[in-house]
Parts: C-alpha cells; sequence; structure tokens
C-alpha cells in the first residue's frame, strides 16, 4: 500500500476524531450555563400539581408586580398579596374583562405579626398559603376558564379543598371573570 492509500483510509477516522473531540470540548464548555440555567429556574420542591386542576405554583411568581395587598380578618388573621404575570398585568392596566388565556394570578399569604419595632404596625409571620388561578379557557371549561391550586408548604392541599375553590369564586366575584382581587391604585 502506497501512502496516498494509507492517507484515504485514516482520514475519516481521523476527522471523526477531530469532530468529537470538538464537540466535547463544546459540551464541557456549555455545561456549566446550562446547570445555571436549569438552576435559575428555581427548585424543584413546587413540581406537586393540584388535584383535579393540575396546577403548580409557578416558579419566578416571587419576581411578579404586585397587584394588591389585601389583610383578612379572624379566624384567618392573615396578610395577603397578590402578584400576576405580565398578561395580568397587562389585562387589569387596561381595564378589559375577560382576562385572556395565559393569565396567571398568585395569592401569598403570611399570619399576621405585630412588628416588634413599631407597634401600630403588622408584619408578615410565617408563611401560610400559596394560591395559584391559572386561565385556559380550553382545559377549565366547567371552572369558568381558570384552573385553581392550594400549596401548603410547597404541597398541594387536599382534593376536598379544592373542590370549594370555582364554587366560592362563582358565588361572589363571577361578574369579574371569577377573580376578587382589583389593582390597587
Amino acid at each position: 500500500m502506497n501512502s496516498t492509500e494509507t492517507n484515504k483510509k485514516t482520514s475519516p477516522l481521523a476527522t471523526a476524531i477531530v469532530l468529537a473531540v470538538i464537540v466535547l470540548a463544546v459540551l464541557l464548555t456549555c455545561a456549566p450555563y446550562f446547570v445555571a440555567i436549569a438552576l435559575a429556574e428555581g427548585p424543584t420542591e413546587h413540581a406537586d400539581a393540584s388535584p383535579i386542576f393540575g396546577v403548580t405554583i409557578p416558579p419566578s411568581y416571587k419576581q411578579w408586580e404586585l397587584i394588591a395587598p389585601a389583610e383578612e380578618a379572624a379566624p384567618l388573621d392573615e396578610l395577603r398579596a397578590v402578584v400576576g404575570n405580565q398578561i395580568a398585568i397587562d389585562t387589569y392596566k387596561a381595564g378589559k374583562l375577560p382576562f385572556p388565556d395565559g393569565t396567571v394570578l398568585v395569592k401569598r399569604a403570611w399570619k399576621r405579626k405585630q412588628s416588634p419595632e413599631f407597634a401600630s404596625a403588622t408584619i408578615p409571620g410565617s408563611a401560610t398559603t400559596v394560591q395559584v388561578m391559572v386561565k385556559d379557557s380550553k382545559k377549565y371549561v366547567a371552572t369558568g376558564g381558570w384552573g385553581f391550586g392550594r400549596f401548603v408548604d410547597g404541597k398541594p392541599v387536599d382534593e376536598a379543598q379544592h373542590r370549594t375553590c370555582f364554587a366560592c369564586h362563582e358565588a361572589r366575584a363571577k361578574s369579574q371573570d371569577y377573580v376578587f382581587t382589583r389593582l390597587a391604585p
């Protein structure tokens, strides 16, 4: 065999090795970036879905814009804050109902607690619940287009509690697309 024939036979193998090394180098270089993106999405502890509706806690909800705060009297004695994704915020600001599909509202709640620094102030104590409403008019036809989730310590409450969500919203907020919260001025 002459040298030209040898080069032709080893050339595809050499090319494959070089390509493999390049792919490996790219993967090793990008791996930390992909890991950082995955971790930035938030912990997976909220991956549990609510019974009936399959709603989960959105991973980035703590960075969403405030829609309105609220105070719940006894027996709950809670401070609450409702936040919304950009679709919710835009809808509130436009003043148009119904909310479009893709709207997500999250109510955060804490036990009301006396401020140790200021006698007349009430501050958040321990977290009590995270409640989520997701608008999907095709998926949630039977419940006014809304899916519901109620979570304690990141875990959904039982099915019986989820069965009460829509009835309460239907009885008290039907004229406002089943949403209690109004945009704070």
